[in-house]
């Protein structure tokens, strides 16, 4: 969906129609795109809790009017008690995927808080007002909840307080459009709305909290909650053509962007991200996700500074391999798809706020502490257990992060905000949605909208290395990546499978939004 905005004055997309809504409220009653965040997130918190929620984490880059930028790393660390012994006898070898040695320091709370500072005109509870109400008087199950509770059933279902919500008697997954109500998160919500972020880090909320995941073996304690804070930071930054693209620093790998762009500028590539250099864009993705695959964990741990990869000396390099036939492949089985939502807001002022907040995978952990009704996130499962990597799990660290929010900007002004989910995919979606915005000018729509294809992240070794593409994404594109030495999977047109993506853009006309076909979601401006 798109939206043209001559003489309006805000925008806003998000991947669910009643988080959009709730942005468009914040717009009406007198706030600015950091009030519409804040409201399209709390709301999304509630009405897609298999990908985001108040357990999860969060990362934003927030623009203000004079034209600076302020990175939000709301992330949250492993336990104090982590221990890598222990995490590999639960994983049988290798770090768990979910369960309890999977979960982090939830921090995306903090990430609200960080963003109310920022500059929002609304008083903190308004904030939450529409996730409050959704949650006690429930919401229609959208298709992308219904469908992410049909994929693996028994594990969630195997789940005490996942199956009290979101399964029936027969522990059988409730279907779409089924009214979903989940009290205790809007008990939750109501006291973090009431006494501020303080109920969950260090108050009586997150000492329940704690509690109750000590009752289901999480190794969390109420002193790691209350330990934990938001960073302020600046944006790494990278030019491509005329503009200047502005991104997370890490533990984000949003550097991985910056590093796509640069090559495939310095290639010279066909602006068609589908078009008949696919093949060598696929290379490029490759190439850029090996650097984050051997190099990205906690930036306190990191060996190699993320500038050392958008050097020009190190461009050519990879441009140079990339032009030599199919890279190296990268160290790591890194996962292509992630349980996540990204919203964007702008404001005819000049702010811009894009925000991601995630579970990671679908319903996170595979935990619903009950007190509380909060689902718990599997960040953790990030970390690597390779005691030679600066990702290796360690107390009080942060892993490696997929979230990557994005600013674009010409000349100091605020010209694009935008934002996608898809796991290590994130930076490959991106790339596409910027060639095809600012290269091939596409509408907001368009750009997210387009026929998607995407390197795959599960490359058993030896084996031919794999591309997810839509059904509908153009023959040369498929033929060049049949060529450049992938094998060519096909999903059904719009499908999750590539993600979600969604798209502001500041024009000669205005503010234009548009939202992802492939979501629940829909742009407003007005």
């Amino acid at each position: 969906m798109e939206l043209a905005a001559t003489g309006r004055t805000w925008a806003a997309a998000t991947p669910h129609t009643l988080a959009t809504d709730a942005a468009a409220v914040a717009f009406e009653r007198g706030g600015n795109a950091i009030d519409a965040a804040l409201a399209a997130a709390t709301t999304l918190a509630v009405v897609y809790p298999h990908m985001c929620g108040v357990g999860g984490d969060l990362f934003a880059l927030v623009q203000h009017p004079a034209g600076d930028v302020v990175a939000v790393n709301a992330s949250g660390r492993a336990p104090s008690g982590a221990d890598p012994a222990t995490a590999t006898a639960a994983g049988g070898g290798t770090m768990p995927e979910h369960g309890p040695h999977s979960v982090t320091v939830p921090g995306a709370v903090s990430g609200w808080d960080a963003l109310h500072r920022q500059g929002a005109a609304l008083p903190w509870r308004d904030a939450f007002t529409h996730a409050i109400a959704y949650a006690h008087g429930g919401f229609s199950m959208p298709h992308s909840l219904a469908a992410t509770l049909t994929e693996e059933p028994d594990r969630l279902a195997a789940d005490p307080g996942l199956a009290a919500i979101f399964f029936d008697e027969d522990r059988k997954p409730r279907h779409e459009h089924d009214l979903i109500r989940q009290p205790a998160l809007g008990v939750t919500l109501q006291s973090i709305a009431d006494a501020g972020p303080g109920a969950w880090y260090g108050g009586t909320v997150g000492d329940r909290y704690a509690r109750g995941l000590a009752a289901l073996g999480v190794p969390i304690t109420a002193e790691d909650l209350a330990g934990h804070t938001a960073d302020l930071g600046s944006p790494l930054r990278g030019r491509y053509r005329d503009l200047d693209v502005l991104v997370h620093p890490p533990n984000s790998q949003g550097f991985v962007l910056l590093e796509i762009l640069a090559a495939i500028e310095r290639l010279g590539l066909h602006a068609d991200p589908s078009g008949p250099d696919a093949g060598v864009v696929a290379n490029v993705f490759r190439a850029a996700a090996r650097d984050r695959d051997r190099h990205l964990a906690d930036p306190d741990h990191m060996r190699i500074h993320p500038s050392s990869f958008l050097d020009e000396g190190h461009i050519a390099s990879l441009d140079d391999e990339v032009r030599g036939g199919l890279p190296r492949p990268p160290p790591s089985a890194a996962k292509r798809s992630g349980d996540t939502i990204a919203l964007v807001t702008a404001d005819i002022e000049g702010r811009g706020v894009s925000l991601i907040q995630s579970l990671f995978d679908g319903f996170g952990a595979g935990l619903l502490e009950p007190d509380t009704g909060v689902v718990a996130h599997n960040r953790g499962a990030c970390f690597t257990l390779d005691p030679d990597h600066p990702n290796r799990l360690a107390p009080n660290k942060r892993p490696a992060h997929t979230l990557m929010p994005v600013i674009v900007q010409r000349a100091g002004k605020l010209r694009a905000v935008a934002g996608t989910m898809g796991g290590s995919a994130q930076p490959q979606i991106n790339a596409m949605t910027l060639m095809r915005a600012f290269d091939l000018g596409r509408d907001p729509a368009q750009a997210v909208g387009e026929p998607r294809w995407l390197v795959g992240g599960m490359e058993p070794e030896g084996e031919t290395p794999l591309v997810v593409a839509e059904a509908d994404v153009p023959t040369v594109a498929v033929e060049a990546l049949q060529g450049a030495g992938y094998r060519v999977d096909t999903v059904s047109e719009r499908s999750e499978d590539v993600g979600h993506a969604h798209l502001i853009v500041f024009g000669d006309a205005g503010l234009t939004a548009g939202t992802d076909p492939r979501a629940d979601g829909s742009a407003r401006a007005s």
